[in-house]
Order: structure tokens, then sequence, then C-alpha cells
């Protein structure tokens, strides 16, 4: 198989993490046969730097051109006093907005071997496996009008907005995923409160009928995110509008016990995917070799799977991140009592060792569906 894919390293640890990925994905190819090659571009705060724009038009231009993009992270506080509407984030929005990604997956995975390293009890985060699914082009993010009104600027306004097309086509995919993992949805709303979340719920309502093996619920944010803390394997499919999902994929992170083991896909409507890491671009370790690239290499197995339909090959991705972890291997950010802490580059080399090694540790839940 050849395919051609994307780098947008970004901002800050981004470099360092999309770097890894790539390594990785070299060795699988290497030892299945399959030819990957890589052209880089820039984004964010990086793009801003050369071309004055977060979202360069030879950026986008090699992403449609691609078959896949892998994103490193964008932002930081050298630019934050720029204008909103040309800060590295804005890079992020444009890209998901004209690519068209608008289902963005956060599978979460409770990592036996990281139990200690999270800040829920063990017998709470452990056998954790779920799946939040949010909708990523529409709400409050890209709602107009967004400003500051008034002679003295003191009215500011945000807009949430939704069609009905862009609530169905989210809400289809959150019911698929549970047709092929364990079918359960829940579907978390405000519909007590704002009129929005009262036509997404019709909507799951409506989709449901198809789908009548899929037992379904509906929860509004605030619970579900007590939830998430309290009892997270109550959940399986969790779907849900761009700001929840957004915060509540976040919380999720303490489940693992970093945001530096949580990958993410955004899928367009065709199967084309943008790969990043749940994490932002933690510019105070930048350049230090500090940085966790396993939510960077998690996504480039994700990728492999959702777009290049390689479930073998990411699996065992999949395999030699737990392997190695179970090996006792560990970066800064983990935090565990034991093992020995390694840097990024040794991190990605062990890893990079074990896919060479066809990696064969069993699953216990820590296989991302």
């Amino acid at each position: 198989m050849k395919k051609n894919i994307a780098v947008l390293p970004g901002d800050g640890i981004g470099r360092e993490i999309a770097k890894g990925a790539v390594a990785v994905l070299e060795a699988v190819g290497k030892r299945f046969g399959h030819e990957f090659t890589f052209e880089y571009a820039n984004i964010g705060g990086a793009a801003i730097d050369e071309s004055n724009t977060p979202l360069p038009e030879q950026t986008l231009s090699l992403c449609q051109q691609s078959d896949a993009v892998l994103l490193g992270a964008v932002g930081g506080p050298k630019w934050d006093s720029l204008p909103s509407d040309i800060r590295p984030e804005r890079g992020l929005l444009a890209i998901r907005k004209e690519l068209g990604l608008f289902a963005n997956l956060r599978p979460v995975v409770g990592f036996q071997s990281l139990l200690h390293s999270s800040p829920l009890k063990p017998e709470i985060a452990e056998d954790v496996n779920l799946m939040i699914i949010r909708e990523l082009t529409g709400g409050l993010y890209f709602g107009k009008p967004s400003e500051r009104r008034g002679a003295n600027q003191e009215v500011v306004v945000d807009t949430l907005q939704y069609t009905r097309a862009e609530i169905e086509r989210i809400v289809e995919k959150g019911f698929e995923f549970a047709s092929i993992r364990n079918n359960k949805l829940t579907s978390v709303d405000k519909a007590n409160v704002l009129e929005s979340s009262r036509m997404w719920r019709e909507v799951v309502n409506e989709v449901a009928e198809r789908y009548p093996q899929v037992e379904v619920e509906h929860m509004y944010v605030d619970a579900a995110a007590m939830k998430l803390i309290s009892n997270p394997k109550e959940f399986d499919v969790i779907v849900t509008e761009n700001l929840f999902g957004d915060i509540l994929s976040d919380e999720a992170s303490i489940i693992t016990g970093s945001l530096g083991m949580l990958p993410s896909a955004s899928l367009a409507e065709d199967g084309f995917g943008l790969y990043e890491p749940v994490h932002g671009s933690a510019p105070d370790i930048a350049g230090q070799n500090k940085a966790n690239p396993m939510a960077m290499i998690l996504s480039g197995a994700l990728m492999l799977k959702y777009s290049f339909n390689l479930k073998e090959e990411a699996e065992l991705i999949e395999r030699a991140v737990q392997e190695t972890l179970k090996a006792g291997y560990q970066t800064p950010d983990l935090k565990l009592t034991e093992g020995k802490v390694v840097g990024t580059d040794e991190m990605i080399d062990l890893i990079i060792k074990r896919v060479e090694e066809g990696a064969t540790v069993s699953s216990e839940a820590d296989v991302y569906m």
C-alpha cells in the first residue's frame, strides 16, 4: 500500500512528537511492506511567523492532496497577544472547517500499567474503555456573530448555531460506533436550558429508531461530567456537541493520568482524517526531550485504522505502546512510583523496537476501537 501523509508539526513539542509518530509509522511500513511518504508544512504559530497566517494556502493545499494528516500541536504564549482572528488556534479551527472534519473521535482507555498515575482510585479507572464522539465544525466555536459590541465594547456575543443536518450526521456517527462496540450510546446535551440541545435530543430519538439494538440514554452535560469521574465504566460511546465534547474529553484525561496518553481522530464524511494528540503544545518543555510522544504515536495508529483500514498494523502500534509501559518505562508526565523515566527520544526508540519485534503483549482493556 502507498499512502501520502501530510505532517503538520505545529508549535512547542509538536515537532518532537511528530518526529516520533513518523518514525513509528516508517517502522510499521517496513514490517508490512507499505510505502508511507511524508510531506511537511506549517500551521499555527510557526505558520504565523513564516507567513503571517495560522493556515497558509500551501498547507491547506498539501492536506487536500494527501491521504491523511498528522498534526502535532499549536499555540503558545508567544502569540497570545495577537488579534483573535490570527492566533494559532484559528489555524486549527480553519483546517477542520476547510477539510470538512466534522467528527472528532477521542478514545479513552484506563491503562492497567498507569493506574497509579491517575488521581482516580484504581478500581474506578481500571478497565475503562470509552469513546467520546464530538461534533467539530459547528456550535459556539464557529457561530456568527462572535464579537464585542457597544461604544466601549462592554457587550460580548457568541452564537451557538447548528443545522439539523449537522446534528444528524454526528449523531449517526455515534450510533455507528455504538453498533460496533457494545450497543450503548449516551447523548450529552443541556436540553433543560438550550434550544440547540432540545433539537439535538429530538434528532437522537429519531436516529435511534434505525438502531433498535442500541441502548440510548440522554444525559445533561453537568451530570455527565460528574459521572465521568465517579463511574466512567458506565459509558461506552458518548456523542455530544462541540463545546461539551471539548470539555468532557479533556476531563477524561485524568482517567489515564496524563493528556499525553490520549490520541484523537477527526474525520470527514468520505473517511479522510486528521490525527492529533489531545494535549497542547507545552512550550515550557519544548526542546528538552521531556514530552510524552505516546498520544501522537497512538494517533498514528488511529490513522492506520480509520483512514487506511490497516487494523492489524494499528493494533501492533497499540501493543507496542502497551508493552513498553508494562516494561516500566515512563515519561516525566506520568509520575509513576516505580519504573524508569526516559526522555522523548528513548521512548520513541523503545516503541519502535517493539514494533520491529512484533509486540505480542495480550490486550487488557488497552486496545482502541
